[in-house]
């Protein structure tokens, strides 16, 4: 048992193009793209103040900030993210501490990429 196995998870990013099509179809381009604007500077700040929460052990409120990036995850086509956040909530809610640990892990990775999607995808102005 001398050899460590490093594990570098990858999460893919699951972001449904049609629902930023709605949005800017829905509210024009340019009050469209500040939607989505607002909402990824919102997520980071979420995705943030989780890992905050979480190390404060303040499990009511990052149960709170989980429903927030789900909300705000489903608005722009993040459904990974939406997922995963979702699934912090249901640890909280089932007192799972080893599953919530990993699962804010997951959601870390899985909003990073999801605004790196998101923010690739405005690039090719939808």
């Amino acid at each position: 048992m001398d050899q460590v196995a490093r594990l570098s998870p990858r999460e893919p990013a699951a972001v449904d193009p049609d629902r930023l099509v709605q949005l800017y179809e829905r509210f024009g381009a340019q009050h469209g793209e500040d939607l989505v604007c607002r909402a990824m500077e919102e997520l980071a700040v979420c995705l943030g103040q989780a890992g905050r929460l979480y190390e404060a052990g303040n499990r009511d409120e990052l149960r709170h900030c989980a429903g927030v990036l789900a909300s705000l995850a489903d608005e722009i086509g993040m459904t990974a993210l939406r997922r995963v956040a979702e699934s912090v909530a249901l640890c909280i809610d089932r007192a799972d501490a080893v599953a919530l640990a990993a699962v804010l892990a997951r959601m870390a990775r899985v909003g990073e990429r999801s605004l790196y999607a998101i923010w690739d995808l405005q690039d090719l102005t939808i």
